[in-house]
């Protein structure tokens, strides 16, 4: 992978494919490989950038706290460094929390944004509390805690829980728990999504466990105008599960 140092971090990224610029923004705890099935149904149409957020993949990170805008502010620094000015954003789960807070930061930077299995919402306190519980025991015993909890839940699809388990099993404690810790803390954006006037893809499995459908259907209820692609029997990684579906929900940001 390609490297730069943004914001005091050496960020990895790759970038292939022709058109105007799309940043595919990966979730927890994982890295940019997991849009690669669907890369090949998009180079033609896009100019794909694909980083690997501070300290996952092979992103490094710096030991102090960190929010969704300094991801977002990441992402900013990226594109600056490409001499890009505005480009289209596709964010999977923790990736659409990244893709909201850059579009809430650095709005006349936003072309389109496309939320895949990902929400506007906040945190309720139970689940801030359930994240930051979860931090103490990565820290505590490791990186195999998050990935024994959320393999099963993340797809129906056994091979696709086989690339999963050991892509999360890679990620260092410091990103695993920082992210959790960032998630934890996410501004609720449902209202900005409500005013959003830029084109907006929602991609979501109704068979989606850990960011129910529903939450999709709320933002298209906000967002009448927004482009919805519901798939049947999908769940939390569409991009690997229906990489062709996900790849076509995309284009609509053209």
């Amino acid at each position: 992978m390609n490297k730069a140092v943004i914001n005091g971090v050496e960020l990895a990224w790759e970038r292939r494919g022709n058109g105007p610029p799309l940043v595919l923004l990966h979730g927890f705890p994982l890295d940019h490989s997991i849009w690669n099935d669907a890369l090949p149904m998009l180079e033609n149409d896009f100019d794909l950038i694909l980083p690997d957020l501070r300290g996952f993949g092979e992103s490094s990170m710096l030991e102090s706290p960190y929010s969704m805008k300094d991801l977002a502010g990441d992402i900013a620094s990226l594109l600056d460094s490409f001499g890009v000015e505005k480009a289209h954003l596709a964010g999977h789960s923790m990736g659409g929390y990244v893709g909201l807070a850059f579009a809430k930061a650095f709005p006349q930077r936003v072309n389109g944004l496309a939320l895949v299995a990902s929400q506007a919402a906040g945190d309720s306190p139970e689940r801030k509390e359930g994240r930051n519980k979860t931090a103490a025991e990565v820290a505590d015993r490791g990186v195999r805690v998050v990935a024994e909890a959320m393999t099963d839940k993340f797809s129906a699809n056994a091979r696709v829980r086989d690339a999963l388990r050991p892509l999360m099993e890679r990620q260092s404690v410091a990103a695993v728990t920082g992210a959790l810790q960032a998630m934890a803390l996410r501004e609720d954006l449902t209202d900005f999504i409500a005013s959003f006037d830029r084109r907006l893809v929602l991609i979501h499995g109704d068979a989606d466990a850990l960011i129910p459908v529903d939450r999709a259907r709320e933002i298209r209820s906000l967002q009448p105008s927004a482009h919805f692609f519901e798939l049947p029997g999908i769940g939390h990684a569409p991009m690997m599960e229906a990489p062709a579906q996900t790849a076509l929900g995309l284009k609509a940001l053209k």
